[in-house]
Protein backbone atom coordinates (compact mmCIF):
# COMPACT_ATOMS: atom_id res chain seq x y z
CA UNK A 1 0.00 0.00 0.00
CA UNK A 2 1.55 3.17 -1.42
CA UNK A 3 1.53 6.29 0.85
CA UNK A 4 -1.35 8.07 -0.77
CA UNK A 5 -3.59 5.00 0.24
CA UNK A 6 -2.56 5.10 3.35
CA UNK A 7 -2.89 9.03 4.20
CA UNK A 8 -6.62 8.10 2.23
CA UNK A 9 -7.22 5.66 4.99
CA UNK A 10 -5.97 7.50 8.02
CA UNK A 11 -8.74 9.95 6.76
CA UNK A 12 -11.05 7.64 6.13
CA UNK A 13 -10.61 6.15 10.07
CA UNK A 14 -10.20 9.72 11.48
CA UNK A 15 -12.22 10.37 14.50
CA UNK A 16 -11.53 6.35 15.22
CA UNK A 17 -8.64 5.29 17.86
CA UNK A 18 -6.95 3.57 14.71
CA UNK A 19 -4.51 6.16 13.17
CA UNK A 20 -3.19 7.29 16.85
CA UNK A 21 -2.98 3.54 17.95
CA UNK A 22 -1.27 2.27 15.10
CA UNK A 23 1.20 5.03 15.22
CA UNK A 24 1.87 4.14 18.77
CA UNK A 25 2.28 0.71 18.71
CA UNK A 26 4.87 1.32 15.39
CA UNK A 27 6.33 4.22 17.42
CA UNK A 28 7.08 0.91 20.31
CA UNK A 29 8.13 -1.29 17.64
CA UNK A 30 10.56 1.23 15.84
CA UNK A 31 12.10 2.35 20.04
CA UNK A 32 12.47 -1.42 20.41
CA UNK A 33 14.68 -2.64 17.10
CA UNK A 34 16.38 0.89 16.19
CA UNK A 35 18.88 1.13 19.40
CA UNK A 36 19.81 -2.33 19.27
CA UNK A 37 20.90 -2.48 15.48
CA UNK A 38 17.31 -4.60 14.56
CA UNK A 39 17.02 -8.02 16.05
CA UNK A 40 13.07 -7.83 15.20
CA UNK A 41 11.56 -11.55 14.22
CA UNK A 42 8.40 -11.88 12.75
CA UNK A 43 5.97 -14.68 13.33
CA UNK A 44 2.28 -15.74 12.40
CA UNK A 45 0.13 -18.79 13.76
CA UNK A 46 0.53 -22.23 12.11
CA UNK A 47 -2.93 -20.98 9.42
CA UNK A 48 -1.76 -17.68 8.95
CA UNK A 49 2.35 -16.70 7.79
CA UNK A 50 2.34 -12.37 7.63
CA UNK A 51 4.35 -12.37 5.00
CA UNK A 52 2.49 -9.33 3.51
CA UNK A 53 3.63 -7.35 6.67
CA UNK A 54 6.98 -8.93 6.30
CA UNK A 55 7.32 -7.32 2.78
CA UNK A 56 6.15 -3.83 3.97
CA UNK A 57 8.64 -3.35 6.52
CA UNK A 58 11.45 -4.28 4.52
CA UNK A 59 10.01 -1.43 1.62
CA UNK A 60 9.83 0.73 5.00
CA UNK A 61 13.49 0.01 6.02
CA UNK A 62 14.79 1.30 2.36
CA UNK A 63 12.58 4.32 2.27
CA UNK A 64 12.95 5.31 5.80
CA UNK A 65 17.05 4.65 5.84
CA UNK A 66 16.03 2.29 8.97
CA UNK A 67 17.37 -1.07 7.80
CA UNK A 68 16.50 -2.15 11.77
CA UNK A 69 13.07 -2.17 10.61
CA UNK A 70 13.86 -5.13 8.58
CA UNK A 71 12.34 -8.18 9.43
CA UNK A 72 13.51 -12.01 9.91
CA UNK A 73 10.49 -14.05 8.85
CA UNK A 74 9.92 -16.84 11.15
CA UNK A 75 8.05 -19.69 9.72
CA UNK A 76 6.30 -22.83 10.81
CA UNK A 77 7.19 -25.00 8.43
CA UNK A 78 10.57 -24.68 6.19
CA UNK A 79 10.96 -26.54 3.08
CA UNK A 80 14.52 -28.09 1.94
CA UNK A 81 14.64 -25.80 -0.95
CA UNK A 82 13.20 -22.70 0.54
CA UNK A 83 15.76 -19.78 -0.42
CA UNK A 84 17.34 -18.31 2.44
CA UNK A 85 15.13 -15.36 3.62
CA UNK A 86 12.18 -18.54 4.00
CA UNK A 87 14.14 -20.92 5.56
CA UNK A 88 13.78 -19.89 9.37
CA UNK A 89 11.92 -22.30 11.20
CA UNK A 90 10.86 -21.68 14.87
CA UNK A 91 13.95 -22.79 16.26
CA UNK A 92 15.05 -18.80 15.76
CA UNK A 93 12.73 -18.26 18.49
CA UNK A 94 13.89 -20.44 21.12
CA UNK A 95 17.29 -18.88 20.13
CA UNK A 96 15.59 -15.03 20.74
CA UNK A 97 17.10 -13.30 24.03
CA UNK A 98 17.86 -9.79 25.03
CA UNK A 99 18.64 -7.09 22.61
CA UNK A 100 15.53 -8.72 19.78
CA UNK A 101 12.50 -8.08 19.13
CA UNK A 102 9.55 -11.11 18.48
CA UNK A 103 6.20 -9.36 16.57
CA UNK A 104 3.79 -11.75 16.65
CA UNK A 105 0.87 -11.52 14.38
CA UNK A 106 -2.44 -13.48 15.26
CA UNK A 107 -5.65 -13.21 13.73
CA UNK A 108 -6.87 -16.47 15.48
CA UNK A 109 -5.44 -17.64 18.94
CA UNK A 110 -2.39 -19.66 17.98
CA UNK A 111 -1.19 -23.29 18.79
CA UNK A 112 0.23 -23.82 22.85
CA UNK A 113 3.71 -24.57 20.67
CA UNK A 114 3.73 -21.45 19.50
CA UNK A 115 3.60 -19.67 22.91
CA UNK A 116 5.49 -21.87 25.14
CA UNK A 117 8.39 -20.41 22.39
CA UNK A 118 7.33 -16.48 22.84
CA UNK A 119 7.11 -17.50 26.29
CA UNK A 120 10.57 -19.03 26.45
CA UNK A 121 11.80 -16.15 24.32
CA UNK A 122 10.38 -12.93 27.08
CA UNK A 123 11.90 -14.82 29.55
CA UNK A 124 15.14 -14.61 28.06
CA UNK A 125 15.07 -11.06 27.55
CA UNK A 126 13.13 -10.84 24.45
CA UNK A 127 10.71 -7.81 23.52
CA UNK A 128 7.27 -9.09 22.47
CA UNK A 129 4.71 -7.25 20.57
CA UNK A 130 1.60 -8.59 19.50
CA UNK A 131 -0.75 -7.93 16.39
CA UNK A 132 -3.71 -10.25 17.57
CA UNK A 133 -7.11 -11.07 17.33
CA UNK A 134 -7.74 -9.96 21.66
CA UNK A 135 -6.51 -13.12 22.60
CA UNK A 136 -5.64 -13.15 26.03
CA UNK A 137 -2.75 -15.58 26.10
CA UNK A 138 -1.57 -13.93 23.40
CA UNK A 139 -1.85 -10.29 25.19
CA UNK A 140 -0.37 -11.84 28.23
CA UNK A 141 2.43 -12.74 26.51
CA UNK A 142 2.92 -9.15 25.42
CA UNK A 143 4.79 -5.65 26.59
CA UNK A 144 2.68 -3.99 24.01
CA UNK A 145 -0.23 -5.16 22.13
CA UNK A 146 -2.78 -4.16 19.46
CA UNK A 147 -5.86 -5.99 19.04
CA UNK A 148 -8.28 -6.19 16.34
CA UNK A 149 -12.21 -7.39 17.13
CA UNK A 150 -14.59 -8.82 15.12
CA UNK A 151 -16.76 -5.84 15.42
CA UNK A 152 -14.00 -3.04 15.21
CA UNK A 153 -13.93 -0.76 11.81
CA UNK A 154 -10.68 -2.06 10.65
CA UNK A 155 -9.35 -5.60 9.96
CA UNK A 156 -6.19 -6.82 10.64
CA UNK A 157 -4.55 -6.48 7.46
CA UNK A 158 -5.53 -3.12 7.32
CA UNK A 159 -3.78 -2.61 10.76
CA UNK A 160 -0.64 -4.01 9.32
CA UNK A 161 -0.61 -1.35 6.80
CA UNK A 162 -0.98 1.20 9.08
CA UNK A 163 1.71 -0.05 11.18
CA UNK A 164 4.27 -0.90 8.80
CA UNK A 165 3.52 2.64 7.04
CA UNK A 166 3.85 4.91 10.75
CA UNK A 167 7.17 2.37 11.53
CA UNK A 168 8.87 4.03 8.76
CA UNK A 169 7.26 7.92 8.68
CA UNK A 170 10.52 9.88 9.73
CA UNK A 171 10.23 13.32 10.54
CA UNK A 172 13.56 13.16 11.51
CA UNK A 173 16.73 10.88 12.23
CA UNK A 174 15.99 8.67 14.62
CA UNK A 175 18.86 8.60 17.41
CA UNK A 176 21.11 5.71 17.98
CA UNK A 177 21.68 5.25 21.52
CA UNK A 178 20.99 7.42 24.55
CA UNK A 179 20.90 11.20 24.08
CA UNK A 180 21.48 13.63 26.67
CA UNK A 181 18.94 15.85 27.79
CA UNK A 182 20.76 19.35 26.35
CA UNK A 183 20.87 17.44 22.65
CA UNK A 184 17.20 16.59 22.97
CA UNK A 185 16.50 20.43 24.04
CA UNK A 186 18.73 21.51 21.09
CA UNK A 187 16.90 19.41 18.66
CA UNK A 188 13.44 20.71 20.19
CA UNK A 189 14.38 24.32 19.33
CA UNK A 190 15.85 24.13 16.44
CA UNK A 191 12.70 22.49 15.13
CA UNK A 192 10.72 25.35 16.64
CA UNK A 193 12.64 27.73 15.21
CA UNK A 194 13.22 26.55 11.94
CA UNK A 195 11.50 28.55 9.12
CA UNK A 196 8.10 26.61 7.28
CA UNK A 197 8.84 25.04 4.36
CA UNK A 198 7.73 27.22 1.10
CA UNK A 199 4.49 26.35 -0.46
CA UNK A 200 4.41 25.75 -4.49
Amino acid sequence: MDAVRVALLREVLAGTQWPAATRRFAGTLRSSVVPHGGGLLLVGSEEYEPWHLAAHLVDESTWSGLPELAPTLVRHRVAPGDPAHLAVGLGRIEAAGRGETLLVVAPRPPGEGLLERVHDARRAGATVLSLDNGDPEVRGLAHEALSVAGGDEVDLDTVQHLVSAAAGENSAPVPRGRRRFRDRLSRLADQLTAPPPPRW
